[in-house]
């Protein structure tokens, strides 16, 4: 069973604090805009899909408490304050991931589209988007799934594996699972479905400085769902390449993203960069796994993308529960989430940036919900064909 991040039904928003983990399972309400918000910016809940799913499904929690309450006392102004005004907040917590604008674009002409409709009464309008959200949050389910599936597929065709006895490797960073998607993830979805082929050998994942959702949250996953694993820190890839690469049959590695631009340009957690040039050396597949929401058609290249800067006390302190704390089975929650070392010089001045932009020349493949995108043989992503229907190709 996948791990469920999030729990939704109507009227009810539930999600799994991920600052928490991987020592205890603490689900916490969301129970409107600011709530989400406030999770959203410490990180409570993080991956780009998810917190566009969280700030939407958070609105329409909302929603489905102004319309059981009297809707006599609540106007259309009212209705456009909640469904419209709620996203200004909630696109500033996390300004690099494209997702939650897509998700606001989205939910926002649904909004308007529902207020211009003759004799529309509020109770019609907030259903609408009730239920465009829903829809938002099934959708990103399956597109994962979609996801995994081609992904795999081309990291097996790449390999050269011919028999699922010829089991293969791959690298990944960050957290890109069930904690970062609606359900399944996105290169984590790769993976498992790598998994369920019976073609995967082992994933190698990285703890992913300074926040550890690798060693954290994709660790956490893996042991979830039984699939061999081996941690390394960050600095390791380039030694495992070189090392490994062929007695473990490294083929791939795959990460997600946060926004990529038109030409392939891909921002995605600090040090997928580092990962990249490094795959580029070693000749081996580099694959970036995203839904089309993660595809920003309106800026031509990476350096249009802004990167957000986390405070300096994420890299300079790092937070969890003492040995001696889970050697007893401790159940307080404040103990098991609030130690705090630091592990700097006191007055050390830290640059922390939480993302970093891979150009596309380092990138192999694009692989969304639609299939995989490959460059042409002039070196061009052509992503704008995602989006056309005509031009959509069925992998082979």
């Amino acid at each position: 069973m996948v791990l469920q991040a999030i729990k939704y039904s109507r009227g009810k928003l539930e999600i799994l604090d991920q600052l928490k983990l991987p020592h205890h399972e603490v689900y916490i309400q969301i129970n409107s805009p600011e709530d989400a918000r406030s999770a959203i910016q410490s990180m409570q809940v993080r991956g780009a899909p998810a917190i566009a799913i969280v700030a939407a499904l958070s609105i329409a929690v909302k929603a489905s408490a102004m319309l059981a309450g009297d809707l006599h006392y609540s106007s259309k102004s009212h209705g456009k304050r909640l469904l419209i005004d709620s996203w200004e907040p909630l696109l500033a917590s996390r300004p690099t991931a494209v997702n939650l604008a897509d998700a606001a674009r989205k939910l926002n002409a649904i909004t308007l589209a529902a207020f211009k409709k003759p004799y529309v009464n509020l109770a019609s309008v907030l259903e609408a988007y009730i239920a465009a959200a829903e829809q938002m949050l099934e959708d990103d389910v399956q597109d994962n799934k979609s996801i995994g599936k081609y992904g795999a597929e081309w990291i097996i065709r790449r390999s050269g594996t011919e028999s699922p006895r010829e089991k293969i490797s791959v690298i990944t960073h960050c957290n890109t699972g069930s904690l970062a998607t609606a359900g399944y993830g996105t290169a984590l979805g790769v993976i498992r479905t790598l998994h369920a082929f019976g073609t995967l050998n082992q994933v190698y994942y990285t703890e992913t400085r300074p926040y550890n959702q690798g060693s954290r949250l994709t660790g956490f996953e893996l042991i979830h769902d039984g699939i061999p694993a081996t941690l390394i820190t960050d600095s390791m890839v380039g030694a495992l390449l070189k090392t490994k690469r062929y007695k473990e049959r490294i083929s791939a590695i795959v990460v997600g993203a946060d926004r990529v631009a038109a030409n392939g340009d891909t921002a995605n957690k600090i040090g997928t960069y580092t990962l990249a040039v490094l795959a580029h050396h070693h000749s081996i597949s580099f694959l970036v796994a995203a839904p089309r929401t993660a595809i920003d058609l309106s800026i031509p290249t990476g350096e249009s993308i802004v990167i957000e800067e986390r405070p300096q006390n994420e890299l300079t302190n790092i937070k969890g529960p003492t040995n001696t704390a889970m050697a007893y089975g401790s159940t307080d929650h404040a103990t098991l989430g609030s130690m705090e070392i630091a592990i700097a010089a006191k007055d050390t001045k830290a640059w922390n940036p939480a993302f970093d932009v891979t150009p596309a020349e380092l990138i192999d493949g694009i692989v969304t919900e639609k299939g995989v995108v490959e460059k042409d043989g002039n070196g061009t992503f052509h992503l704008e064909k995602l989006f056309n229907e005509s031009d959509l190709v069925e992998p082979p």
